[in-house]
């Protein structure tokens, strides 16, 4: 049992980590485009409301109790990351505090982005379950290996951030700036990549 849960764990976090499926972490690092290390309680009550969305419907879907075309999740996933970046580009969040105040608005949406990212680990994870005969400890031990993933794509763009910081001119501001302009460009053609795909889930749901 141990040796099946670090093997799927493995596969959870090669799966986020894999720069040909950049897509995800794009999405974190536009979700945590605004913050320093000083606003780690905000990085991680983000992370934590992407986290349940992802974790909600990578069961559902991967139990089959939710089943949804792949070619419209493929082209939400870029979406996301285009809508993340949009709104860090206009409507940055005031630094004139110590404490920023809060966004439940922000936090809303990290948990619905999150649903949509469930569904996409959900089309990779049933692809390898193959003849399982029991899904719950893969499914559980692949999600852990996500979370591991993702606080290290975390910790290495907020170390990267120090660093353009602290040796840069560069402002809070104007890195997120980079940091979201990049991210929607990327999205932008991941969208246009997908499109034939969505236009068939479309069509497959107007049949």
């Amino acid at each position: 049992m141990l040796t099946t849960f670090f093997v799927w764990l493995r596969m959870g976090f090669e799966h986020i980590a894999d720069v040909q499926g950049y897509d995800h972490i794009l999405f974190v690092i536009s979700l945590i485009a605004l913050y320093t290390f000083k606003d780690w309680k905000r990085i991680l009550i983000l992370l934590s409301a992407f986290t349940l969305g992802h974790t909600v419907t990578l069961a559902l879907a991967t139990l089959r109790l939710v089943q949804i075309d792949a070619g419209l999740i493929e082209f939400l996933i870029p979406l996301t990351i285009f809508i993340t970046g949009a709104m860090n580009v206009v409507m940055p969040e005031p630094r004139n505090t110590e404490i920023l105040p809060p966004l439940r608005w922000k936090y809303t949406m990290a948990f619905t982005f999150g649903l949509i990212h469930g569904l996409g680990f959900s089309n990779f994870l049933r692809d390898l379950l193959g003849e399982e005969e029991s899904i719950l400890l893969p499914l559980f031990s692949f999600n852990v290996g996500l979370e591991v993933g993702q606080m290290v794509i975390v910790s290495i763009a907020m170390g990267i951030g120090f660093l353009v910081l602290k040796y840069t001119r560069l402002k809070i501001r104007q890195w997120s700036l980079v940091l979201s302009t990049a991210a929607m460009g990327l999205s932008a053609f991941l969208m246009i990549q997908r499109f034939e795909g969505l236009l068939r889930a479309f069509a497959a749901l107007s049949v």
